[in-house]
């Protein structure tokens, strides 16, 4: 049943259209999911998917899905961070956000992680993209997802907005915002979602927007661009934040956005005191679209920024080349030379570069563009690449998953309707004749009856899902043990 208050004003609203949206709302919620193109094209998963898919209007890599025994979620091309189940409204903020390799990105209000990969995967690990969230149990969560869709120019902190913006004054060209909102636009997936609306709790919302965007406001360069997005209908949190916000920020514009089939207009005649332009704003409603209730608004910044990354007056960490630059003049560290002796034997090509960063016995890279953490709460400050251990380096699963079967060594390939496949995702050690195909950097196969030693990239249908160790034919199995199914 949905809250009576609720109804009242939405009636109000949508007049002659309100018997519609209500109907809507009895429906089944739409099923999609987003093709993750930092691993895989769009035509190739569609050559290999098990799944019946349709396209979402509203972006080129998001599909609808109908539930079958073949569950998404339970799928080896799941585990593997070939896509990202997605609700289909909520691909539309970072898809007009537009963000492109080389910028530097904030999603400011990131768990658990869909828009936050979608705009890395745009970014095609070029730049730095920070992933923000306040809350400790979800950025965990979002922090397993910028793993798991293989992102290795992402960092992830645990921190109020606020907070991040004492670190980041005018730094990011662009930043989502993705607000924490009443949550009207999710009531027929999220019955909680009914049982805890009311009208106080739109307005306390509303109150917490200002004090985010404003904050967001701190971190953006000029000329940057803002994209405001929330999954209410509610016009206090929707076209109001929006107009509060320009009225205590008019340094910033709306920008025109194209509207897709079947999206409609913000509307300015539904708050008092309207900023201009409220119509340049987009609303996304359930009875016109296969989707939920989702609103847009994209901002930009007055004047023009700089190319350059603006000084913030804090030391660096240490810097050091990655992987791919060891053949440079710049002599490598003596504590990363266990790094350095993994990818001389395991590693053919690695071709990302940045800062070693050390903390504890682990190892990450982290984007060249990142200024010091220090003071920060920080759970991924860029690709994990290993484990110290004596005398050698124990490679991560986020170093696997940011990987191509071309860029190792040694590579089996599992078929993904395979029990081998199973097996593997479930801890456990493989013979090598199950796997579908194997072969080394250098040759396309190797003679079975003497199989290289080592570590090898274990994959599915040629996309990286973990790590194995070959040995006498036989592949150790190192998937992560919180990973495993079994």
């Amino acid at each position: 049943m949905l809250p009576e208050e609720f109804k009242e004003r939405m009636k109000d609203m949508l007049g002659e259209e309100y018997p519609a949206f209500e109907k809507s709302l009895e429906k089944e919620p739409c099923r999609a999911l987003r093709v993750n193109t930092g691993k895989i094209t769009t035509e190739a998963f569609l050559r290999i998917s098990p799944f019946a898919l349709r396209r979402v209007p509203w972006t080129e890599d998001g599909f609808y899905y109908e539930q079958t025994e073949e569950r998404p979620g339970r799928h080896p091309f799941h585990e593997a961070g070939l896509y990202y189940i997605q609700e289909p409204s909520a691909m539309a903020p970072a898809a007009f956000l537009e963000a492109l390799p080389g910028e530097r990105v904030l999603d400011l209000c990131a768990a658990p992680g869909g828009k936050s990969t979608q705009i890395g995967a745009a970014m095609k690990g070029k730049g730095l993209l920070v992933s923000n969230e306040i809350h400790p149990a979800r950025a965990r969560i979002l922090s397993e997802n910028v793993e798991r869709m293989g992102l290795v120019n992402t960092v992830v902190t645990n921190e109020a907005p606020e907070r991040l913006a004492e670190f980041f004054p005018g730094y990011f060209d662009k930043i989502l915002v993705d607000a924490p909102c009443s949550g009207e636009g999710m009531f027929r997936k999220n019955e909680e979602a009914k049982t805890e609306w009311s009208a106080e709790n739109v307005k306390l919302c509303a109150k917490r927007q200002d004090g985010i965007l404003d904050a967001a406001a701190d971190m953006l360069r000029a000329g940057g661009r803002l994209l405001y997005s929330t999954c209410t209908f509610s016009p206090e949190e929707d076209e109001g934040s929006v107009s509060r916000f320009l009225h205590r920020h008019p340094d910033f514009t709306l920008l025109p956005m194209e509207v897709p089939e079947g999206f409609l207009r913000g509307r300015p005649d539904w708050i008092q005191e309207p900023a201009p332009n409220l119509e340049y704003t987009l609303r996304i409603m359930p009875h016109k679209v296969l989707g939920e209730g989702h609103y847009l608004a994209l901002l930009q910044r007055e004047g023009a920024g700089s190319e350059e990354a603006p000084c913030l007056d804090r030391k660096r960490g240490r810097k050091g080349r990655g992987p791919a630059e060891r053949g440079g003049e710049e002599k490598q560290a003596a504590e990363y030379r266990d790094f350095t002796a993994f990818c001389e034997e395991n590693l053919r090509d690695f071709p990302y570069t940045g800062s070693y960063l050390r903390f504890g016995d682990q190892l990450y890279l982290t984007p060249k563009e990142l200024p010091s953490l220090k003071g920060l709460k920080v759970l991924r400050p860029g690709l994990h690449l290993g484990t110290f251990k004596k005398n050698r380096l124990e490679p991560s699963h986020a170093l696997a998953l940011a990987l191509q079967p071309g860029q190792a060594e040694r590579w089996v390939d599992l078929d993904a309707e395979s029990e081998a496949v199973l097996r593997f995702l479930n801890g456990q050690s493989l013979q090598l004749q199950e796997v579908k195909r194997y072969g080394t950097a250098e040759e396309e196969t190797w003679k079975a009856d003497t199989p290289p030693k080592g570590w090898c990239l274990v994959c599915v249908e040629g996309c990286s899902l973990g790590w194995g160790k070959l040995s006498d034919g036989v592949i150790k199995n190192h998937y992560p043990k919180g990973l495993r199914k079994g």
